[in-house]
């Protein structure tokens, strides 16, 4: 199952839309921004609802 989110890059602030796999209830990864293209590291949870919770913060952080 796949969720759109919408993030803001720590990097140039531009708003972005992203899927998030809600198949795994935790993970971290890494993708870049489509902007940019610099690195966002992105830690998302799954709620019971399959609702995703998504930070996002850059590699500096």
């Amino acid at each position: 199952m796949l969720a759109e989110k919408n993030i803001t890059c720590p990097y140039c602030w531009q708003s972005i839309e992203v899927l998030i796999d809600c198949s795994v209830n935790e993970q971290e990864y890494t993708e870049d921004c489509q902007v940019c293209c610099r690195p966002i590291i992105f830690t998302v949870s799954v709620n019971e609802q399959q609702q995703p919770d998504v930070q996002v913060r850059s590699e500096e952080e």
